[in-house]
Formats: C-alpha cells, sequence, structure tokens
C-alpha cells in the first residue's frame, strides 16, 4: 500500500444558493481543486463523488456522469458514493484506497449535495430516507426527534443540560463568523439558542444544522510524489469506517455512537496515534448533541463529560482540543453529500496554515469525523503535514 497525499482542495460557499445550479457548483469546486493544485483535468484518472439524494433534492440520478459530462472528465471511470450524511466522507474513503493500493495515481473525491430546490417539507423527507423507514419514520420520527431521544438518554445518565448543548451551538457560529465560506455569519449566545423555537424537545432550532446548497473537493496522489505539485502535501496517515444498526432501537446504547468507536479504533491504529495527538477535528454536529458524543466517542474526553469540556471552553479556537474551526455543520452549514469532503478542505487547510483569523498554532495532526444517519455509518481520517 502507498503513501497518499492531499495535493488540491476546493470549496463553493455554503448555503442558500437559488441562483446556482447543481452542475454549477461541482464545477466550481472542482475547476478550485485543480488549481490549487496546479495539475489538469486531463492527468485525472478516476473520480468518486458523495451525494445522498440528488433524485430526491433535483430528480436527477446517475450523477456521476453528469459530474464527469459536466466537468468535461469523460472518459475517466466516475463513481457516485453514497451514505447518507457520510457519503462525502466514504467517496473520500474510496479515493484514499484507489491511489494507496496502485490502481489510479490522481484521483478526485468529490462531494455535493442542492437542498433548496424543492421546499423544507421535502427536503425533511429526503433526509428522513436515511432513517429505518418501517421502524422510525413510519411511526412518526424525523431526524430531530431521533437525536432528541439520545439528547434526552445523555442528559438522564450524564447530567448534560441544554446549557451544555447551547454552548456547542455558540463557538461553532463564532468560528463560522470567519469562515468565509460558511453559510451563516452571525453570532448567537447562550440565551439566543435556548429561547430559539423548540424543534424536538430538548432540541431547538438553533440546535440543528441548516438545509444548504454546497460542493466539495479534494485531490489525491502517490506521496513520492506530491511535491512535484505542492510545497505543503498534506498526508493521509489513517482512515476508519465501521457500521452500526441503522434504527435507535437495536443499539446497545444511545449516549454515543458505536460506529464512530469502532472506525476510529481503525483510523488510529493506522495513524498510529491517539487521541491526545490530534491537534484539531472536524466532528459531524448535525445537532448539537452529535458534537457532545462525538468528541466523547473519539476519546477526546471520557463518556459524559462532553458538554462540560464544552462549556469550560475546552474545543474553541486555540484551546488545548479545537473542534469545527470551520463552523461545523451547524455554522458552516450541511449540504449532506459535500460535508465529509468540506471537513477534509479544513483540516488540509488548517494544516497547510492558509486558514486566516481561524488559524490553529501547530497544527500537526488533523481528524475528519462523518457519520451517516443517527449513526449507521461513520468514516474518520486522520491527516498530517509531511515530515
Amino acid at each position: 500500500m502507498r503513501d497518499v497525499a492531499v495535493i488540491g482542495v476546493g470549496l463553493t460557499k455554503f448555503g442558500e444558493l437559488w441562483d446556482v445550479s447543481f452542475r454549477e457548483l461541482m464545477l466550481e469546486a472542482g475547476v478550485r481543486a485543480l488549481e490549487d493544485a496546479g495539475i489538469d483535468g486531463r492527468q485525472l484518472d478516476a473520480m468518486y463523488t458523495g451525494n445522498m439524494s440528488a433524485g430526491q433534492f433535483i430528480n436527477q440520478e446517475h450523477v456521476s456522469s453528469l459530474v464527469a459530462d459536466h466537468a468535461g472528465l469523460v472518459p475517466i471511470p466516475a463513481t457516485r458514493v453514497e451514505a447518507a450524511c457520510a457519503s462525502g466522507g466514504l467517496a473520500l474513503r474510496h479515493a484514499i484506497i484507489a491511489v494507496a493500493s496502485g490502481l489510479h495515481d490522481f484521483v478526485v473525491a468529490s462531494g455535493i449535495e442542492k437542498m433548496t430546490d424543492i421546499m423544507t417539507a421535502g427536503a425533511t423527507g429526503a433526509l428522513a430516507t436515511a432513517a429505518d423507514q418501517e421502524w422510525e419514520v413510519y411511526q412518526g420520527a424525523t431526524f430531530p426527534g431521533l437525536y432528541a431521544l439520545m439528547a434526552r438518554r445523555h442528559m438522564y445518565e450524564f447530567g448534560t443540560t441544554e446549557e451544555h448543548l447551547a454552548n456547542v451551538a455558540v463557538k461553532n457560529h463564532e468560528n463560522a463568523f470567519l469562515n468565509p465560506c460558511a453559510q451563516y455569519h452571525l453570532k448567537v449566545s447562550v440565551e439566543d439558542v435556548m429561547n430559539s423555537s423548540p424543534v424536538s424537545l430538548p432540541l431547538k432550532l438553533l440546535d440543528c444544522s441548516p438545509i444548504t446548497d454546497g460542493a466539495a473537493c479534494v485531490i489525491l496522489a502517490p506521496a513520492e510524489k506530491a511535491r512535484m505539485f505542492t510545497d505543503t502535501p498534506i498526508l493521509v496517515a489513517g482512515t476508519g469506517q465501521a457500521s452500526d444498526h441503522i434504527s435507535l432501537h437495536s443499539r446497545t446504547s444511545l449516549t454515543g455512537l458505536n460506529a464512530t468507536v469502532e472506525a476510529a479504533k481503525v483510523a488510529y491504529k493506522m495513524a498510529k496515534v491517539g487521541p491526545k495527538d490530534i491537534d484539531l477535528a472536524e466532528v459531524h454536529d448535525c445537532f448539537t448533541i452529535a458534537e457532545i458524543m462525538a468528541i466523547e466517542d473519539l476519546g477526546f474526553c471520557k463518556k459524559g463529560d462532553g458538554g462540560k469540556m464544552t462549556a469550560e471552553g475546552q474545543t474553541t479556537l486555540n484551546s488545548a482540543k479545537p473542534i469545527n474551526t470551520s463552523g461545523g455543520l451547524k455554522g458552516k452549514g450541511h449540504p449532506v453529500g459535500a460535508t465529509g469532503i468540506a471537513q477534509a478542505v479544513e483540516i488540509v487547510s488548517q494544516l497547510r496554515g492558509e486558514t486566516g483569523k481561524r488559524q490553529i498554532n501547530k497544527a500537526d495532526v488533523g481528524m475528519t469525523h462523518n457519520v451517516g444517519g443517527s449513526g449507521g455509518t461513520a468514516v474518520i481520517h486522520i491527516f498530517r503535514r509531511a515530515d
């Protein structure tokens, strides 16, 4: 297996982009990544695109062919990857495997979702297809409802409070305020979160990630060729993927995601690092409780202390363990198929020292954590600066 490096990244603005088409978003992210890498599209060997549900959001399937065609990349092999909200992270994992195996040299991992072309009710229904239709959705469960169940149980077992949840939103909005690509440039207070409209208690409007349009792109190459294209190649040190029961009622616990725990074990072992070695992480904060569970499941604190860790400021910019420097899904936005790739763009940019006012001091090792549905899939990547 060869070492793999990131040589180019590209990201669009995230938000409610009614005047930009699906095709235009993907092309914009791809062109930016190619320009960043300093290579021509004709040098690319393959492409993997994360996309959850273009069929429901824009009435378009066969996304892989569409993207390859519109980007002028025909006839390279193009593959659409779907794992609900972890589609982007899984597309990146497949691209990493393709380069590491020696099958291809230059591979694109991209992600895209155009979610605002349909009404909110339609988008909510499309997202619900990532849950167990027979045992959850048919019974009336929504994704806010499922994560609210997890939040309630976490509160019961560990004393986590609504204020702890609110602190996640406050911190991530502060980070997003410094990110020009973020959907929200709006700072909020704990009181703002607490007084926002109830969605599925204890989760309120400002505890929930938004409906978002956006695209992201990463270009990979063998590590031994990376310095031909960039002075700051970022190595893929580890990658891990795991699954869990799709429905909550089959799981052993509601206070964490076992898929995260198992995927992290694989990624840590491959990278030969542990939680203490991670300088910063982009975690899947689709709801505020999700970030609290993630930092626990990833080993950054003991189970039950995630809310306390956040409230004490231990996850802010330039703290002991900066989490979601981009603003996360909560502040940056959550175009579901693009999220896992956008997380990688942020970590790579941080490790390169290119994130401006939100730049972390001495960032050498970073992690991305991407979750599908309510935890049926988890994909984790660990990146580090090349020596």
